[in-house]
């Protein structure tokens, strides 16, 4: 039995640590090719990178355009406004000094709320049609 679990420990040794060699002196015309190898990789990760980021350019989150959209509409704009409204109250009462006294302290989550409500009830459906 312990003839087993000694095999097994030295299996399971070599399997999780790597064996190492030492590598052969490389000859000089082989370095200079691998140079001129990685300079030709490098060469094509630039061009790759650049067309990544005039992929990235050109994707935009169309979500966000029909938010932006929904918020120029008169409901939008009317929600808006009350959550502008009161995140200017807010603003002006925080200023008070005797602001972290006062047992009630106004927020505007329900006039935030109300307007992404707005925004993402009524983009989600139209959000479908536009998607590829």
């Amino acid at each position: 039995m312990l003839e087993t679990v000694t095999e097994y420990l030295e299996l399971l040794k070599e399997t999780i640590i790597p064996v190492v060699a030492k590598a052969d002196d490389e000859d000089p015309v082989d370095e200079q090719e691998a140079e001129e190898e990685e300079e030709d990789e490098g060469e094509e990760e630039e061009e790759e990178e650049e067309e990544e980021e005039e992929d990235e350019d050109e994707l935009h989150d169309q979500f966000d355009e029909l938010r932006n959209e929904l918020k120029e509409t008169e409901k939008g704009q009317r929600l808006l406004k009350a959550y502008s409204d009161c995140s200017e109250r807010v603003r002006i009462e925080q200023q008070r000094p005797d602001y972290d006294d006062l047992d009630h302290k106004e927020d505007c989550i329900e006039e935030f709320f109300h307007l992404q409500h707005y925004l993402d009830s009524t983009a989600a459906p139209r959000l479908f049609d536009k998607l590829k």
